[in-house]
């Protein structure tokens, strides 16, 4: 059973390193045309070119596995704006990619709270499907078969409505984005069972996330959800992707700790080693790459389980 841990989004021990840099649609409608090309035309070569050395670092410490930002193209599904992110940039989308199949690396993204893929609202699903249509014309770019975590959404006016609402429209998505979709259970609404049976039903793959499902169980009992869960990964040619925080405190349990308390990823493992299954994990923690590399060395200390490098290790049953 191989474990390859992975991070989300910012590397922390680049300094000045970042392909989060971004303009508001404030500051966009001030200034003039020609001064608004020449500013999103040096902001988004600059997260490109950031996102390849981030990349590069990854790659130089064993890192195949991260999440990139949903926030790489300033106000790219922003209603009152439209350019080009793509032909004019195309060699540094090109260049990204062929790296990425290159070093064989996984990478996924997840959209903010306002992709609501089953809101009520013909406003804000018309923008949902606008913005996984952007990360579909992203992974396009590249080259490579992305991958988009969701969540299920609204619960208005109530869980069943919402989860029949969901499946209708993700009836409207074309079959390339279908395809690109993951759905993973929250910490407040939707528990990891109820998230299971839609995964179920739209034949979609489900992240676990076990945090979430720490803060909102309902009345599931992972233990049998598991089997259920590795299945829906069955047909993707993917190890099953599962996500793990720990909390920041009792009082804010909902909210990610800086680092990975080890005792409690060790009993995550252990749940999940009589399957004997690869997964990739993804460590949701506000302290990122460092703290990444932190538990890797806390558990060489703590166990016997047989590391391949920093980041990919083996559990034996």
């Amino acid at each position: 059973m191989r474990i390859r841990l992975g991070y989300v989004a910012i590397c922390k021990t680049l300094d000045k390193v970042s392909y989060n840099h971004t303009m508001t649609y404030t500051n966009y409608q001030k200034l003039s045309e020609e001064i608004r090309k020449e500013k999103l035309d040096s902001i988004i070569k600059t997260n490109l070119d950031h996102l390849f050395l981030i990349l590069n670092y990854n790659v130089q410490n064993h890192i195949s596995f991260f999440r990139f930002s949903h926030n790489l193209i300033p106000l790219a599904t922003h209603q009152g704006v439209s350019f080009d992110y793509i032909t004019p940039y195309l060699d540094r989308w090109r260049k990204i990619g062929n790296y990425i199949k290159e070093h064989q690396l996984r990478m996924d993204s997840h959209p903010d709270q306002f992709c609501v893929l089953n809101s009520i609202h013909e406003s804000v699903l018309k923008q949902s499907i606008e913005m996984l249509s952007f990360q579909y014309e992203l992974y396009k770019s590249m080259g490579i078969p992305g991958k988009v975590v969701l969540h299920v959404g609204s619960s208005v006016p109530n869980k069943k409505v919402a989860l029949e609402r969901l499946v209708s429209h993700f009836q409207l998505l074309s079959s390339e984005i279908q395809e690109m979709i993951l759905l993973e259970n929250d910490d407040k609404t939707f528990t990891a069972g109820e998230t299971l049976s839609l995964c179920e039903t739209l034949h979609v793959p489900m992240v676990l996330d076990y945090h979430h499902y720490r803060c909102n169980p309902g009345n599931d009992d992972i233990k049998l959800l598991l089997p259920r869960i590795l299945k829906t990964w069955e047909s993707t040619g993917l190890p099953p992707k599962m996500h793990f925080s720990s909390p920041k405190s009792r009082k804010e349990k909902r909210s990610h700790s800086v680092t990975i308390e080890v005792n409690q990823f060790i009993s995550f493992l252990e749940l999940l080693k009589p399957y004997q299954t690869d997964i990739d994990i993804m460590l949701e923690c506000k302290g990122k790459d460092e703290s990444l590399f932190r538990l890797s060395r806390q558990l060489r200390f703590y166990t016997n389980y047989h590391f391949f490098n920093e980041t990919i290790f083996e559990i034996s049953d």
